[in-house]
């Protein structure tokens, strides 16, 4: 008898508690005492915890059993972890789910040293998945895979802000890196575990690439027209980030080129709220904010399309679900914008 449509992640939420102490006692058996603290302190903040629940969403819908996918949803979730402590740093952010970053509070210096920490620790919880050593073989290599596209993604972004590079193609093929790493990797990863070959596993993994791009758009889109419980709105412009709202905005309206890229080029800290309320005034008179709002709920639409989704439709309910929740936080954005 197959499941119910609309409960794979809740169902998985109900083991989000044993991968969270797994995540806690590979820091601590492995960090020390200082930095374990630390790099604890940054996993205590919480999160959606979106890419577990896609690891123990994506294994159940396969058939595999959760002692396993525990482990797998750890590891995905510690790297994520890690990609974030660094980000704050790089980006200079004071604040994250409404607490200060590991930098601010600890310093620079410690805040490397806690993402390096975090960085090999799902390595340590694939060793502790109760599978054949082939298969902790096969998934350790598809975390260093998969981390080394998304740190090549981060650093693209970068480049593209430093160049103001605004055409859409980028963009996309920086998110893809970057962002969408992170939710073809819990699929990939679990299909390995239900058995599936390589060539079949990367297959699933891709179907879930267009989500990342989704969800890259609708942080966007929070960023400066929501709330991430950042200590501003805004974070993304102060930051100098191409987003897909620039992109959007400088499609439309080339001849505010010179005025926006002097305001992304700006240091952090010379960025005034009034540059950022302009901004956002005019990404939203001048149509972005509703262009990019009916791009979001177009291409999360599109996602049920997917050919290899249409063959395995107990992973489509599931990238479904995720879909609802990625879309959660701008709900009220996107109907107030008009996007049906």
């Amino acid at each position: 008898m197959g499941k119910a449509r609309g409960t794979w992640l809740s169902d998985a939420e109900r083991h989000l508690p044993a991968v969270a102490d797994l995540m806690r006692r590979v820091i601590s058996d492995h960090g020390g005492a200082a930095l374990g603290a630390i790099a604890g302190e940054h996993l205590a903040t919480g999160g959606k915890r979106l890419r577990a629940l896609l690891a123990l969403a994506a294994g159940a819908a396969q058939g595999v059993a959760v002692e396993a996918l525990v482990g797998w949803a750890a590891a995905c979730e510690l790297l994520h972890n890690a990609t974030l402590v660094h980000d704050d740093l790089q980006d200079g952010d004071l604040l994250r789910r409404g607490a200060p970053t590991i930098w601010a509070r600890h310093g620079m210096a410690q805040a490397i040293n806690a993402g390096d920490l975090l960085f090999l620790a799902p390595f340590l919880a694939v060793a502790e998945i109760p599978v054949a050593p082939a298969a902790k073989a096969a998934l350790s290599q598809l975390v260093a895979r998969r981390g080394a596209t998304i740190i090549r993604g981060q650093a693209e972004e970068l480049v593209m802000a430093s160049a103001c590079d605004t055409r859409r193609e980028r963009y996309v093929e920086v998110v893809a890196g970057k962002t969408s790493g992170l939710f073809e990797l819990p699929v990939e990863g679990a299909a390995v575990l239900a058995g599936r070959d390589a060539s079949a596993a990367a297959a699933l993994a891709a179907a879930f690439r267009a989500l990342g791009v989704v969800f890259q758009i609708q942080d966007d889109v929070l960023d400066l027209f929501g709330d991430k419980g950042r200590d501003a709105p805004g974070g993304d412009v102060r930051e100098g980030k191409v987003s897909a709202l620039v992109v959007e905005h400088l499609g439309l309206h080339p001849e505010d080129r010179d005025w926006l890229r002097a305001i992304l080029h700006k240091r952090r800290d010379d960025t005034s709220a009034a540059d950022v309320e302009e901004v956002s005034r005019r990404f939203a008179t001048g149509g972005a904010l509703a262009a990019v709002c009916e791009r979001i709920v177009r291409d999360a639409a599109a996602v049920a399309a997917v050919e290899a989704l249409c063959r395995a439709p107990q992973l489509g309910e599931v990238a479904a679900e995720l879909v609802d929740r990625m879309l959660e936080p701008i709900r009220s954005i996107l109907a107030r914008a008009g996007a049906r």
